[in-house]
């Protein structure tokens, strides 16, 4: 049987990249999802095109920093799709600049890192918690290298903040939640070639090979890279594994 038969999974962030890699591996071992994005068109396509393939797919335009429309979204899947039980948290941007920049973008960098990429997964979390509870669900949070470590490259202290609060956040989580069921994990990818970071690896080749240097497997990391560890926290093998993190980076911690 298929690793997620019978599973409803919501994943943020699912118009490009890594979340609609996930999108799609979760769609192949049986699972219905909903793509959720804040453009509503990249989410469309990209569900389109898991039907297409044989998969069961939505889609819903949802801007993370909104707590009402994360409740909104939540209660539309409700109606509509049917009682989730996996939540991948993967809506996130990147900005690499530091603070030793123009006080406005400083703060701006600030304010909308944190906003996305932290507060963001709080507020899609706690709306749909009660589904998760019930179905003893599983939430798999996308977090970096830099839940550990700030790279070696010109990088937004924000960034490095916000994926270290996701660490932490999955821990607390895991902590909390265990009696009702639910497993909360993350996935901690390296240099990942999304859409994300294409116009920096086509306009600056040496931050490409800072990465690629401290990279053991010598290479960048594709979406489907993620795919894997993805099925595995989402799916019954991981069964006892909560509150942990599965690095997917090449081995870029290990030197």
């Amino acid at each position: 049987m298929a690793l997620l038969q019978n599973h409803i999974a919501v994943v943020t962030g699912a118009g490009s990249g890594i979340g609609q890699a996930i999108a799609s591996g979760y769609a192949r071992e049986g699972a219905k999802v909903v793509l959720l994005d804040v453009n509503a068109q990249a989410a469309a396509e990209a569900a389109r095109e898991i039907s297409q393939s044989g998969g069961k797919a939505e889609s819903f335009a949802l801007d993370v920093t909104s707590r009402e429309d994360c409740v909104a979204v939540a209660k539309q899947v409700a109606d509509k799709v049917g009682h989730v039980s996996i939540l991948v948290n993967n809506a996130g941007i990147a900005r690499r600049n530091g603070m030793l920049g123009a006080l406005e973008t400083v703060i701006e960098d600030w304010e909308d890192i944190i906003a996305i990429n932290l507060t963001g997964v709080f507020n899609v979390t706690h709306a749909f918690l009660g589904a998760l509870r019930a179905a003893k669900g599983r939430i798999v949070n996308i977090g970096s290298i830099q839940s550990f470590v700030h790279v070696r490259t010109p990088s937004s202290p924000a960034y490095t903040a916000s994926k270290h609060g996701v660490l932490g956040f999955t821990k607390a989580l895991a902590a909390e939640l265990g009696k009702d069921g639910v497993r909360v994990n993350a996935i901690g990818p390296g240099f990942i070639e999304t859409p994300l970071n294409e116009k920096v690896r086509a306009s600056d080749p040496s931050l490409v090979k800072i990465f690629l240097d401290h990279t053991p497997l010598g290479r960048a990391g594709k979406p489907e890279d993620i795919v894997g560890p993805a099925l595995f926290l989402a799916s019954d093998l991981s069964g006892y594994v909560t509150g942990s993190i599965v690095m997917a980076d090449g081995g870029y911690r290990t030197i």
